[in-house]
Parts: structure tokens; C-alpha cells; sequence
């Protein structure tokens, strides 16, 4: 049992290394949402065109990023012993919403280089506990030393209209605090005010004690880290595209500035003064000379000079081509560094043979893979976390050594998937196992397992093969051929009742 002042000690050292790690979780954040600051550009570049594309961005990023995502579906968890997965685990995956925070979970995870997951009972159902994905700017995980995987506390820290709440998790109790939001005191006076509301106090929990026990006797939040390094922090799969993104943004901002300004043929006039008018003043009398607005030639189409030096001359357009041929190569480094299929930067498909298909996707499939196996882990951990907040001991303990079943990571279309079930069918593999491959969850294949039985059982030669099958007696013996004891019908018998 820890005492308030370790708490606090506990959650100070917490909250600050979760500060730390924000910086560039909110930068892989908002270049994932397409919010890029010009970079790369010189001052004179920045000065006269930096605002005409502080909006502008070609957003690969997001490509980047949803590209492994949209094909990480977690379809059941199976203890270890069992052959088929379980009913109870996946209801609690569903009735939680999984099905669809999964996948926000994972794109903070393939984002921010990890997420979270937070299991807790419900007081009002104890058979259904409250499982949520975390988002990595709000939560942090630490470990026992020289544990990647021990947990030793887990802190969720978040604002809520004008105040500040933490959670500290501990292995045997819960601490919830809170402090309001200080605000920026312009007055010297109010410093010290302002360091009192800094400060994190007990949180108000109303008839629930604070610090109340923790029954799983396990700190009931996991970790789902993305590239995890056996020292370093985790790796987001955006850091890697954040300088290329923020050169093809630059490409593409000096291609507009030369389409704007030397796209076209620029015409020059030598050896001639700029066209004047007379000026006349009240009497008509010429006073002066007034030069011709160059706008009314433009508009007129129509320029005249004197002199017998005057030449027209003529500046070549700007080679647009030379900046698309840079970005087209930009955009397949970024396919490279990634593993992420040309086609799905690029856009040009035409007639695509299904091995060259298959090749092209390959480092996203062993990508996605990786994600399963680290995912995995964690979800597996969550499942045990589950059958202990249920109070299922002899399930969680089954769960250590479980796994986590996944969809079919690789894009088949429906004939090239039922082709290759048919022939795993033919080589004995039995028909859950078939109906969990091609992607279906457990309770759609207990579904089709109980409507494939009752339409096997209305079938009519189904019927008339067991009535057969009950009224046969055994297969009639013969003499054998030394005279001897009978035995029973020779090959050729066999032959005629098969």
C-alpha cells in the first residue's frame, strides 16, 4: 500500500515523462490530419509566398499510416488448450465497442508509436467489464526494472473543462486526483496562487473510497507499442515520412510559383522608351508626356514602339515537367522507406497481373504481420485482464500462453480465397478452421456451423444415408479357404458395400 505522498511522488515522475513524449505525438498527429508548416524554403521564398501556402499540403502521411491499419481486424481470442475461440471474450470485444475503437486504437499506435488499453469492472455488471482504447498523449505505462512486460504502475492523465484529472494504477489500488487548470497570472502577486493550483489534490469520488483496491492484482492497463526497441522508444511509423513530406510540400509550392510566374513564353521589348501620350492641360496645349498604362496593352493585345533599334525578344516557359518528375521520385522513396504498395501512392493501375499484385503488396503484408505479433502480445495480456476482472482465474491463467486470432492480413479477392480454402478442405483441414480462415468472426461460425447441421439434416439424402446406415448389420462372413473359422466378407464384398 503506497501512502499519499508516494502517490503523488509516483504521479509527478509520470506526468512529466508523459509531457516529454508529447512533442512529437502531436507533430505525427497533426501531419497525419494534413497540417504541415512549410519547411525547407529560403527566407526570401518564405517572406513573399510563405502565406500563400500555409494551408497547402500533399498529404502522404495519411496514406502512410492507413495503409497497415485498414487490415488489422481482431476477430476472437483462443485460450490455450482449446480448439475453438471464445464465446465470452468476444462478447465483451463487441458489447465494449471494440470492433470499430480497435482500429482508432491502432492508428494512434502506427501515429504515435503505441497505444494503450485500460480494463476495468463495471459495479453495475460485474460480467461485463469496461475495456477502452488510450490514446499515448494522455497515458504511460511504467515497468519493473529490467521488465519489458512487468508493470509496475500505469497513470491516465486528461482535461476536462476547467480542471485536470489523473489516475494512478497500481498493482493492489487506484489514486485518482485532480487540480484545476492553472491559468497565466500577469500579476507577480499571483504567482504563488498560481504553483498552489499546480498542485495535484484527492480527487471528490463521492461514496467510492480514494485510494480504492484494485481485485486484479495487476495494473489494469497494457501497452500496444508499434517498432518496439530493446532499449529506444518505440518508432511511429510516421516519423520516417515527416522529411519527405515536407520536401514534396516545397516542391509542389515552387511548381505553383513557376506556373504562376513562368509557365507561359514571356515577351520583351529592346531598344525602345516605354510608350507615352501626350499631357494637355486645360487649353489643350501639350505640357508634358504621360507613360501608357501597361495594363491597357495587356487588355488590348496591342503594343506599338518607334525606333530603329526596337527588337522583340522572347524568355522560354519555366519546365513544369522537371518538379512532377521530382515528386513522382519523393513519393516512391517514401513507398520504400514504408513498405507501402506503389499503387497506392502513385494511382496508376492498368492490367496488373495477380503474381505482380502479390509481390507489390508483400512488405505491407510482413508489415501488417509485425503489428499482429506486437499487437498480439498486448491484446492477449488485455484478455487475461478481462477474465480477471470477471473473476475467472482458470480462464486468465489459460490466456498467458492464448492467442489472438486475426483476418486474413493479405487482399484475396472472394474466388482466390475460396480456391485455396477448397484445397486446404481437400487436405483435411476441418471447417471451423476453413470459416476462421476466410475471415469470419466466432459467432458467425457457430452461426454457419448451426445452419450448415439443420441444412444438412433437411437434406433428404442425408436422411435416407442414416436410415442405411442405422439398419445395416455387420458385412456377412464366408467360408475361409482352409476350411476354418469364418471371417468376414473377403475384398470384393467390401467392394460391393461401399
Amino acid at each position: 500500500m503506497a501512502t499519499e505522498a508516494q502517490a503523488l511522488h509516483l504521479v509527478a515522475l509520470l506526468e512529466s515523462e508523459l509531457i516529454r513524449r508529447r512533442g512529437p505525438i502531436d507533430q505525427h498527429n497533426e501531419f497525419y490530419r494534413g497540417k504541415h508548416p512549410l519547411k525547407y524554403t529560403s527566407e526570401e521564398f518564405a517572406r513573399f509566398h510563405g502565406d500563400r501556402y500555409r494551408d497547402f499540403s500533399d498529404n502522404w502521411v495519411q496514406v502512410v499510416a492507413d495503409a497497415p491499419v485498414e487490415r488489422l481486424t481482431v476477430t476472437g481470442f483462443v485460450e490455450d488448450g482449446q480448439t475453438s475461440a471464445d464465446k465470452d471474450l468476444w462478447k465483451v470485444w463487441q458489447v465494449n465497442g471494440l470492433d470499430a475503437d480497435s482500429q482508432l486504437g491502432f492508428l494512434g499506435a502506427v501515429t504515435g508509436g503505441r497505444c494503450f488499453v485500460l480494463v476495468w469492472g463495471d459495479p453495475h455488471d460485474p460480467d461485463m467489464p469496461v475495456v477502452t482504447f488510450e490514446d499515448a498523449s494522455q497515458c504511460i505505462v511504467a515497468y519493473e526494472p529490467g521488465s519489458r512486460r512487468n508493470r509496475r504502475a500505469a497513470l491516465k492523465r486528461w482535461q476536462d473543462g476547467n480542471t485536470d484529472f489523473a489516475t494512478l494504477y497500481l498493482k493492489d489500488e487506484v489514486w485518482k486526483f485532480s487540480r484545476p487548470l492553472a491559468q497565466q497570472s500577469k500579476s507577480p502577486q499571483m504567482a504563488d496562487v498560481d504553483e498552489a493550483l499546480k498542485a495535484w489534490a484527492p480527487r471528490d469520488t463521492g461514496n467510492e473510497p480514494n485510494p480504492q483496491p484494485n481485485p486484479m492484482g495487476l495494473v489494469p492497463m497494457v501497452e500496444l507499442p508499434n517498432k518496439p526497441m530493446l532499449v529506444e522508444e518505440p518508432i511511429s511509423d510516421v516519423a520516417g515520412v515527416v522529411a519527405m513530406q515536407n520536401a514534396i510540400n516545397l516542391l509542389w509550392a515552387q511548381l505553383f510559383t513557376a506556373a504562376d510566374y513562368a509557365s507561359f513564353p514571356q515577351r520583351v521589348i529592346l531598344g525602345a522608351e516605354p510608350p507615352s501620350i501626350p499631357k494637355l492641360n486645360a487649353a489643350g496645349e501639350i505640357v508634358g508626356k504621360q507613360l501608357v498604362d501597361i495594363q491597357k496593352f495587356a487588355v488590348d493585345r496591342v503594343m506599338m514602339f518607334s525606333g530603329k533599334d526596337t527588337k522583340i525578344a522572347e524568355w522560354q516557359a519555366a519546365n513544369l515537367a522537371m518538379y512532377t518528375g521530382i515528386i513522382e521520385v519523393a513519393v516512391g522513396h517514401l513507398a520504400a522507406q514504408t513498405r507501402t504498395p506503389q499503387h497506392y501512392l502513385i494511382g496508376r493501375m492498368s492490367n496488373i497481373a495477380e503474381g505482380v499484385l502479390l509481390a507489390a503488396e508483400t512488405g505491407l503484408v510482413k508489415r501488417c504481420e509485425e503489428k499482429t505479433l506486437w499487437y498480439g502480445q498486448g491484446l492477449r495480456e488485455v484478455a487475461r485482464l478481462i477474465a480477471l476482472a470477471k473473476g475467472e482465474d482458470r480462464k486468465a491463467e489459460a490466456m498467458r500462453s492464448g492467442r489472438v486470432l486475426w483476418a486474413d492480413t493479405e487482399s484475396r479477392s472472394h474466388a482466390q480465397m475460396a480456391d485455396a480454402l477448397l484445397k486446404l478442405k481437400q487436405l483435411g483441414f476441418p471447417f471451423e478452421w476453413l470459416a476462421l480462415r476466410y475471415g469470419l468472426t466466432p459467432t458467425e461460425v457457430a452461426d454457419v456451423v448451426e445452419l450448415r447441421t439443420a441444412e444438412l439434416e433437411a437434406d433428404p439424402v442425408t436422411a435416407l444415408t442414416r436410415e442405411m446406415t442405422a439398419g445395416a448389420g455387420p458385412l456377412p462372413s464366408k467360408p475361409s479357404p482352409d476350411g476354418g473359422e469364418a471371417e468376414p466378407g473377403g475384398e470384393e464384398d467390401e467392394q460391393e458395400a461401399a
